[in-house]
């Protein structure tokens, strides 16, 4: 593989896979977390990792299995005194990261020194630059093996700094789906509607198993990431939550208490430009699109 972007960003995924199997992880499981790899692309991923000391090899029941070694997440620095001076202030900062004009006041460097030593820095892959997702034009710098915490990154939801609505709404509503399949298994259950509704409820460990399985997204989904899309379909009322004896956090679907009123499914009861709306104008009903479009639903 040469090196590039796109190989550099999947030298981070399987590196984050084995961060997620401390006790290490095998081709198969590689390839279960990483279903668009080839066998070609994998072979030469974890020749590269190996090469860079990235990983280390044991043989278990006769299948290969690579485990991150302890110390790759702080590589050597054998630099000059201003080399290490700005590789503490990165390594202090952690996932979060650190500004350049930060590390420029904090170890009294000019910023042609800093820019020298963080550009020397990157190419050893001691460090990497991270777009921030709140201040598109500023980078934070981090340890290269660290995942970006997700104040810098935007976590699943953002790609390249946008924020991925299309994709948000795929997830809301496959989440949505599930906790209605639950729901209707268990409709009118023999054992009487409290038991029925308990059984209704599902973990968020259960969604997000089944959003997994569905592999319509190619980031890592954490439980984590699921709560926070069940939580929005509670903003919506769209289902309920409850918290187990455990702690565990359970949610299911339910039904609108009251159904919208006429005007707001009307694309007038929510317009507004409805205080300029006439029968004769710039904005009349005649050639509104929302309303062709509403029509068009009916």
């Amino acid at each position: 593989m040469s090196e590039s972007p796109n190989e550099d960003a999947l030298l981070d995924k399987i590196i984050n896979v084995a961060k997620k199997n401390p006790k290490g992880i095998s081709n198969k499981d590689i390839s279960a977390a990483l279903p668009e790899l080839s066998t070609a692309e994998l072979v030469a991923a974890i020749n590269k990792l190996l090469q860079q000391g990235l990983f280390d090899l044991y043989d278990q029941g006769g299948s290969l299995i690579y485990r991150l070694k302890a110390q790759s997440s702080k590589p050597a620095v054998t630099g000059d005194n201003e080399e290490k001076v700005v590789f503490n202030l990165i390594e202090e900062a952690g996932n979060k990261g650190i500004w350049m004009r930060d590390i420029r006041l904090r170890s009294n460097l000019a910023i042609t020194q800093v820019t020298k030593v963080l550009k020397n820095l990157e190419g050893k892959k001691a460090i990497k630059a991270v777009k921030c997702v709140n201040a598109s034009k500023r980078k934070v710098y981090m340890l290269y093996n660290l995942e970006p915490d997700q104040s810098v990154s935007g976590g699943p939801w953002y790609q390249d700094q946008d924020f991925e609505s299309e994709y948000v709404d795929i997830l809301n509503r496959q989440c949505l789906r599930f906790l209605q399949q639950r729901a209707d298994k268990i409709k009118n259950n023999p054992r009487g509607p409290i038991v029925g509704r308990t059984q209704s409820f599902a973990t968020a460990a259960e969604v997000q198993k089944y959003i997994t399985d569905l592999r319509i997204s190619n980031e890592t989904l954490t439980v984590e990431h699921v709560v926070t899309i069940l939580n929005t379909l509670v903003y919506d009322g769209k289902a309920e939550s409850s918290v187990y004896p455990d702690g565990s956090k359970v949610f299911r679907a339910i039904e609108p208490l009251i159904p919208p009123p006429g005007l707001v499914q009307v694309p007038c009861g929510v317009c507004p430009l409805i205080r300029k709306c006439y029968s004769e104008g710039l904005v009349t009903p005649q050639v509104c699109k929302y309303m062709d479009e509403w029509l068009e639903q009916q």
